[in-house]
């Protein structure tokens, strides 16, 4: 895979704006904007300027000035691909930047593919590849927890310390290696007891970071929230007030809502994406059963569910909804139930008390007044474990890294199941190799052209 070419792309959002940002790389970017690029500055020529310089002047074909810009220019190898580069920020009409693309085309650039300015950087050292990826994930952060993991990936955090632990194993491998040529004369270059505590440091550096995939993901990704109970009982009004605007029609109609109604916020940084759903009750219309239907599709699905009911109406449910609580945990016993007793300002302080004594552990809430609603997005923080985030530790959120640790771990076991039980050092060898290049994988030491194609074509086509 060879990138020799000029190439192209809008680097700003596509659309019409203010301003726009067109990208060049390659070996020619310079030349072929100089050819057309005439500076306010008499003479100036953009090839003899210094990287990292800023011009402004008019991008002109054949005597017809297209826009008036501002070029900036990074010279090789101090650049984000590594090679030439020229940025052109032009005045956002969708016709002006149509205009210098297509000129520059004609005059021998080619059109990026998605993710080839990211991908040249990678070829050419700038980027390792779980850097070159937490570019990605950068771009597509919409929350602080999420923008703070991709910065840490992008400036080398993960993939350092996984350089870290390649090249302490790679030293150990190569000493094995040695004992191989060796063999005839049954000698060891490898401490084997120093190896072990290596091999212990691995293994337990390892497993935190797939232990923190867990959280990694639902950061990157939100966490999907359940609100569900009877009907009327305040679903929509909840989600209203979590939102803090009108998003769910309210009435004091049962089964208002018959189909789920989805909406995402940022609580403490973390995206939490609630779901409102039908309220679940035995009925004959066809349209709520199957929005009843839904509701349980979306249980399901969530990862953590909020179980509303009328507190006014505890005296005369409270068996019903200690049955319908335990169908819920015995269904999904693995996910967190939060039991939220509504309109509790309707309610006096004795069956306040009763409420609390029967339902440990449960949370008081008005949402028409908004009493407790500031409780429970605490509750619901304390569900994700961000210590990790806050103590600025390493997060894995990438499932193709996730895949390769795991493979790494498993050959790890293997290596410190060889070493207790002795085996020979080119069976063990083998299990190092393996390990190693599973470790290879995430930075980019070992790849090939399905995985970079398969990697870059998420990305943007400017990116």
């Amino acid at each position: 895979m060879t990138y020799q070419d000029t190439i192209i792309a809008l680097a700003s959002a596509a659309g019409s704006g203010a301003i726009a940002v067109i990208r060049l790389s390659g070996n020619e970017a310079i030349s072929i904007v100089d050819a057309h690029f005439k500076s306010v500055v008499s003479n100036k020529s953009l090839i003899n300027q210094q990287t990292h310089t800023i011009h402004l002047g008019h991008i002109i074909e054949k005597g017809r000035v297209i826009d008036e810009v501002l070029v900036s220019v990074f010279k090789n190898p101090n650049s984000y691909t590594g090679e030439d580069v020229i940025e052109i920020s032009c005045h956002g009409s969708n016709y002006i930047q149509q205009e210098i693309i297509q000129l520059f085309l004609r005059k021998g650039c080619r059109m990026a593919n998605a993710g080839e300015f990211t991908l040249r950087a990678f070829l050419n050292g700038k980027l390792d590849l779980s850097q070159a990826e937490a570019v990605a994930d950068l771009i597509a952060s919409d929350n602080e927890a999420s923008h703070q993991i991709a910065m840490q990936q992008m400036r080398g955090g993960f993939s350092s310390e996984i350089a870290k632990l390649r090249e302490e194993l790679l030293n150990f491998a190569s000493l094995i290696e040695l004992e191989l040529d060796f063999a005839e004369e049954d000698v060891e270059f490898a401490d084997r007891s120093q190896f072990k505590d290596l091999v212990d440091r691995i293994t337990f550096v390892l497993k935190r970071l797939i232990d923190s995939f867990a959280v990694g993901n639902v950061i990157k990704n939100g966490i999907p929230v359940a609100i569900v109970g009877e009907p009327n009982v305040g679903k929509s009004t909840l989600l209203n007030a979590l939102l803090n605007e009108e998003r769910a029609i309210v009435s004091e109609i049962a089964g208002t809502t018959r189909d789920t109604i989805e909406d995402e916020i940022s609580i403490g940084g973390i995206g939490f994406r609630f779901i409102d759903t039908a309220g679940i009750r035995d009925t004959e219309d066809v349209v709520e059963t199957i929005g009843i239907k839904k509701t349980f599709e979306k249980i399901d699905q969530a990862q953590v569910v909020i179980y509303l009911f009328d507190a006014h109406d505890f005296k005369v449910k409270s068996s019903v909804l200690k049955v319908e609580l335990e169908k819920i945990k015995n269904k999904y016993p693995q996910k967190p139930l939060l039991v939220i007793a509504n309109k509790i300002d309707k309610v006096d302080d004795i069956l306040i008390s009763k409420l609390q004594i029967d339902i440990p552990d449960i949370k008081l809430l008005s949402a028409k007044t908004g009493f407790g609603v500031e409780q429970l997005t605490n509750s619901l923080l304390d569900l994700i474990n961000t210590g990790a985030l806050r103590n600025n530790e390493t997060i894995v959120t990438n499932s193709r890294h996730y895949d390769a640790l795991l493979k790494a771990f498993e050959e790890i076991q293997n290596v410190k199941g060889g070493l207790e039980t002795g085996i020979s050092g080119d069976l063990l060898a083998i299990d190092i190799r393996q390990a190693l290049y599973h470790f290879g994988e995430i930075t980019g030491e070992i790849t090939n052209d399905d995985l970079l194609g398969n990697i870059f074509a998420n990305f943007c086509i400017g990116k």
